[in-house]
């Protein structure tokens, strides 16, 4: 299936906007068949053969964060990709009530396409209570979005590889989320030191549209979980030399933890640090974290994905 993303050009012309990410966790209620609740979803259209990871991630917490209605906030996920899922279909969650305590609940997420599961995570929500604070820092010496280029000016001059003109007119406005690399992107070649680490500036390229059944709160948390995907695993290719237009590369997520530390509205950038763990046997894994630009940690990223050269 060739994905429609005529509306998208690599110079930045068509005026990108956030609803593909608003449209990935508007949820439609379905009778459930194996647990307690059911949604069902739509991925959104991307130039790779199988649907973004994402996508799956978001619409899995958006499901979990609709079946919990006493206030607990969502404060971590764990999940494991069983399966490719196709573009522009329906994805069913199924969502497994597992634990309603006063401190703590607890659901279990499976996704469902084609008869199989896709998809499947473990979501945490918490009640709060007052307690100490600490804050990781990131360094003052990153250079900030406004002097870096966007992904649609780096790439409105530049081909080779396998980047086709589909996926550079995706990678330029097709993510709802404006991204900037430090030291560079990774998209043709492997802009500037081959070094396990980068940090990527994020920001919607508009303000994020209300979703039905979440609340502007759940669904920032839900855009961290969705954006957080597109990039947590170039550390790995980096160090590697790999950029992604390398004829033959093929990733694939493979396991994926997140913990929400702090709420924050996701409207402003945010910088997201990024280092690799390790690289073996066909694996990559790499962690991550988002900071708002005066310095509050509000997320932590922890994932492993294939990496094969074919």
């Amino acid at each position: 299936m060739e994905p429609d993303l005529s509306t998208y050009r690599p110079d930045g012309g068509a005026d990108p906007t956030s609803a593909v990410f608003t449209a990935a966790v508007t949820l439609t209620p379905a009778e459930p068949e194996r647990f307690d609740l059911a949604f069902t979803a739509t991925t959104q259209p991307c130039p790779w053969p199988k649907a973004y990871g994402g996508d799956l991630v978001a619409q899995a917490a958006a499901a979990a964060m609709r079946s919990v209605t006493d206030g607990k906030t969502l404060h971590s996920m764990h999940s494991y990709f069983l399966r490719p899922a196709d573009i522009g279909a329906q994805v069913r969650y199924e969502v497994e009530l597992l634990r309603n305590g006063r401190g703590y609940s607890t659901r279990q997420v499976r996704g469902y396409q084609n008869g199989k599961p896709v998809y499947v995570c473990l979501a945490n929500f918490a009640a709060g209570e007052p307690g100490a604070t600490f804050l990781t820092a990131f360094t003052d010496d990153v250079p900030g979005p406004e002097e870096l280029p966007s992904s649609a000016t780096y790439l409105a001059d530049r081909s080779g590889g396998s980047m086709t003109e589909t996926s550079k007119a995706y990678w330029a406005g097709g993510r709802s989320f404006d991204m900037r690399h430090v030291p560079g992107p990774v998209y043709l070649t492997v802009e500037g030191k081959r070094a396990p680490h980068q940090a990527v500036w994020v920001k919607p390229f508009d303000a994020l549209r209300p979703v039905e059944g979440l609340s502007d709160a759940q669904r920032d948390l839900a855009a961290l979980a969705y954006v957080c995907d597109y990039t947590i695993l170039e550390p790995v290719l980096r160090v590697l030399g790999l950029p992604w237009a390398k004829p033959g590369l093929v990733t694939a997520s493979l396991d994926h933890a997140m913990w929400f530390h702090r709420p924050e509205p996701v409207g402003d950038w945010l910088l997201y640090v990024q280092d690799a763990v390790a690289a073996d046997s066909g694996r990559g894994m790499c962690a991550g974290s988002f900071f708002t630009r005066d310095h509050r940690h509000l997320a932590t990223v922890v994932q492993e994905g294939m990496i094969r050269v074919c």
